[in-house]
């Protein structure tokens, strides 16, 4: 087998909507099957016993060697932990030739599991050595180094219960949440609104005192000092024990507890010292160490902190207890997992010491030993919930402190000895306040229930109701799209809302192009869902994006389909058929959201077969009311698009919204048929989005098709009392369209430049002249930028093919470049004529145009 391409499918596409790797595997004629290799299955089953069942029950082909390789990428995940459950092969129409698909919860991961998983199968076929343990392990820490932690994990899965979509923006835990001007973001436990002066303050210990002193909140006295001698002047003034920490420290790091005397807090301050030079001295408080999550202005969550310990058991040593508490799967070396490993080290050793006990010592049964002084889960310790336990008062203070300091998610540490009364009357009080807290504890704490943070963090975000969506429109389809895009981020506009749009001329913002080329694939959408000054966004989604990546979004509110008709780049990347076509198509029909709308022409049955596959309403457009596929819907009571006695015709049951065509000056008075289509189709999908009647009337009205609004989409210019057409048409279908609506308009004498895209197949780029032959007097070809791939001249050999027994055409040329070929038609125009111009460098052909018809004046 040789994998000779490999994809990374982000969003929702071909296959499935779970994210996926895809590969194409080429396999050698005399070894497309297991079979080929005597005993592979149960070599193969020898070195990967879980891989399951190769074929499905009642069946006795023989197996693909590509499905054993999708089976041992999918099962290598699973058994690595990771939560995946999808994977197909297909085979292509290239002999041998198949592809291979894979769901991954995390991109690298995936790649890696079909790197291994192809070096399984080599192993089964060659019966040599294949070190399962050491895979699986490589995939474990691979996830666990990638994947959001527990903290952030837990937030993003309480916003995908909510509906919310998500995107992860960095390798580490900053998180988007929603898509344009309602996006919020999160880094870890930290949200966006957080303050970073309340942050600032967080991590000043002794101003963070300071003003919890003035909330009225408990807190022990204490004060920053500049060296050891002060530090203890500080402790006798306070008075012993006392706890020694650095002034801005976190997660426990350099604090050393009940310090009682000038030795020890030497010591303390060393410790200290080698995390920050500033100090702080303050009171120790006896008691357990709880911590309380506020969120708002609520008490989320609360645990009592103790500190790593084992118990003897008068067997084993110390160093053997831990390395026993250690293999419990909760633990691990960082923040991926609920539980830190203990670890040994010279505050471990330490604090052993002070008990009488090296690593090697054997404690009596029953008695606790006390690896640290602080109980933080970073450095090992453990947590038990007791939230229900907490009394409103020792509640109220916690959340006291949090507003105090202005911090959205607050984590409180508060010592005394219990949580059932106020912190008063135990003589407690709060010893920190954190930003940015840790919430495993809380999550899957180490004794006691779970509590739902991720949830209440989100519910802070997000009012009920809110999914943080804007309204999102995709159109894809063989032709119209861009037109049809750009008409209906225009009727948004007129709405007031700020638009970002997409298509084969840019990216744009507010009417805005940042960036330029074909950006109708999902990198570019993401972008525009990234853009916070975007309310709403429509996206044109070519066929390209939607293999190579998938789609940007998972779900939007409309899918338009303009039409299939005889398609358009079939042949490439395994599309080969109309029927193959449409199945990718319909990907943004199938992602409709469950209260939305696809937007399907009913005179395209490939179209209106997609109907099936909405979970949406759907809208039907054709011009025809009476095509049965529309006067079924509407006698539904559903809604359909049509035109009739010169009128649009938006109707709902017997619900009617007219507008007359000659109110809209891209139909050219109704003349030309394929824009009426871009009409219908806009008009539906603004309808499908909620705009208003008398916005839609407007916003067509006002909505010219120039070269400066829709470039390259049948622009009209004049020209020594001539008419030109400038058009981007580029398949059969757009050329018929094209013919239909000049032959509308009257001319002396027609002519039209053009010439193909090297990347369509022979028959696709001789039709389209074939048409032309028929409706034009004289025929330019041209060769320019667009060969793809094409031997030079073979492109207008094939134009020239399809001109062969032509009718109407009289003259044919064959010139060399674009803009020689339209200065040359431009020199023949005489009053009266009409000429096309089919272009390839669609904004500077459009602008030679101009030019010299500036120049004429």
């Amino acid at each position: 087998m040789e994998v000779s391409r490999i994809r990374a499918l982000r969003g929702p596409n071909l296959w499935s909507q779970h994210t996926s790797i895809e590969a194409i595997v080429v396999c050698a004629n005399s070894e497309y099957l297991t079979d080929t290799f005597a005993g592979f299955e149960s070599r193969l089953r020898t070195l990967f016993p879980a891989i399951g069942q190769l074929q499905p029950s009642g069946y006795d082909e023989q197996i693909i060697l590509a499905r054993v390789l999708e089976l041992a990428a999918l099962g290598l995940q699973a058994q690595a932990g990771c939560p995946v459950t999808f994977s197909r092969t297909t085979q292509t129409l290239e002999p041998c030739t198949f592809q291979v698909v894979v769901e991954y919860s995390e991109e690298a991961v995936g790649r890696l599991a079909m790197k291994l998983a192809l070096a399984l199968c080599e192993a089964a076929i060659h019966d040599t050595d294949f070190d399962l343990a050491g895979a699986l392990l490589q995939l474990r820490e691979l996830d666990e180094d990638i994947r959001l932690g527990p903290s952030t994990g837990a937030i993003v899965q309480a916003a995908v219960a909510r509906n919310i979509p998500f995107r992860r923006l960095t390798e580490g835990s900053l998180v988007m949440f929603g898509w344009g001007s309602r996006q919020r973001r999160i880094q870890a436990a930290e949200m966006d609104t957080t303050s970073a002066i309340a942050e600032s303050i967080a991590q000043d210990k002794d101003l963070t005192k300071k003003l919890l002193s003035a909330a009225g909140v408990p807190v022990p006295i204490g004060r920053g000092v500049r060296d050891v001698d002060d530090a203890w002047e500080a402790a006798c003034d306070i008075g012993l024990p006392v706890v020694v920490k650095p002034l801005d420290g976190n997660q426990g790091k350099g604090v050393t507890v009940n310090v009682t005397s000038r030795e020890q807090l030497i010591a303390a301050y060393a410790t200290a010292s080698e995390f920050r030079d500033s100090i702080l001295v303050e009171r120790y408080l006896p008691g357990n160490d709880f911590r309380l999550l506020v969120v708002g202005n609520k008490l989320v969550a609360a645990a009592r902190r103790d500190p790593p310990q084992v118990v003897g058991d008068g067997k084993q040593s110390v160093r053997q207890l831990v390395d026993q508490v250690n293999l419990d799967p909760r633990r691990g070396s960082g923040h991926a997992t609920s539980l830190t490993m203990i670890r040994f080290d010279d505050i471990a050793l330490a604090s052993l010491a002070k008990q009488g006990y090296s690593a090697d010592s054997v404690p009596p049964s029953g008695t606790r030993v006390v690896l640290r002084n602080n109980a933080n889960l970073s450095t090992g310790g453990s947590a038990t919930d007791v939230t229900d336990d907490v009394h409103p008062e020792f509640a109220a203070r916690a959340i006291a402190a949090a507003q105090m300091i202005g911090l959205d998610i607050c984590g409180v540490d508060i010592v005394c000895d219990n949580v059932l009364k106020p912190m008063e009357e135990q003589g407690g009080g709060v010893v920190e306040v954190n930003a940015a807290p840790g919430l495993r504890m809380h999550i899957s704490p180490s004794f006691g229930k779970g509590r739902a943070v991720g949830e209440a963090i989100i519910a802070d975000m997000f009012s009920p109701g809110d999914d943080g969506r804007i309204p999102v429109v995709a159109v894809t389809g063989t032709n119209g799209k861009t037109t049809t895009v750009r008409l209906i981020a225009h009727l948004m506009t007129q709405s007031g809302l700020r638009v970002g749009m997409t298509n084969t001329d840019g990216v744009y913002i507010r009417g805005r192009r940042i960036d330029t080329g074909d950006c109708s694939g999902p990198r570019s959408a993401r972008n525009v869902l990234l853009h916070p000054n975007v309310d709403a966004a429509v996206f044109e989604t070519a066929r390209g994006g939607v293999l190579r990546e998938g789609l940007a979004f998972d779900r939007c509110q409309v899918a338009v389909v303009t039409n299939i008709g005889t398609g358009d780049h079939l042949g490439l990347n395994y599309i080969t058929t109309v029927e193959d076509l449409a199945v990718l198509k319909r990907v943004i029909v199938q992602n409709v959201a469950d209260n939305g709308v696809a937007v399907l022409n009913a005179n395209d049955p490939i179209v209106a077969r997609m109907a099936g596959n909405c979970t949406g309403s759907v809208t039907f457009f054709a011009s025809d009311k009476r095509h049965p596929v529309m006067a079924t819907h509407r006698a539904q009571g559903r809604r359909v698009v049509f035109i009739e006695d010169g009128m649009l015709v938006a109707a709902e049951g017997k619900v009617e919204h007219r507008i007359a065509l000659s109110d809209i000056p891209i139909t050219h008075d109704g003349a030309i048929g394929f824009q009426i289509e871009n009409v219908m189709a806009s008009v539906a999908a603004g309808w499908g989005v909620g705009l208003g009647w008398d916005v839609m009337r407007a916003g067509l009205k006002s909505f010219a098709n120039d070269s400066d609004n829709a470039p390259g989409r049948f622009n009209v210019f004049k020209y020594r009392g001539a008419t030109l057409i400038a058009d981007y048409g580029h398949n059969p279908d757009a050329i018929v369209a094209l013919v239909q609506a000049v032959e509308s308009m009257p001319a002396k004498r027609r002519s039209v430049v053009i010439s193909g895209a090297g990347d369509r197949r022979d028959e696709d780029i001789s039709q389209q002249t074939q048409i032309l032959g028929a409706a034009f007097d004289d025929v330019l070809l041209y060769q320019d930028q667009c060969q793809r791939g094409r031997a030079d001249g073979e492109v207008v050999a094939l134009l020239r093919t399809g001109l062969a027994g032509a009718t109407r055409t009289t003259v044919i040329d064959e010139i060399q470049g674009e803009f020689v070929a339209i200065d040359t038609a431009m020199e023949r125009l005489t009053p009266g004529d009409l000429c096309l111009i089919l272009v390839d460098q669609v904004e500077e052909a459009l602008a030679h145009i101009a030019g010299r018809i500036a120049a004429q004046g």
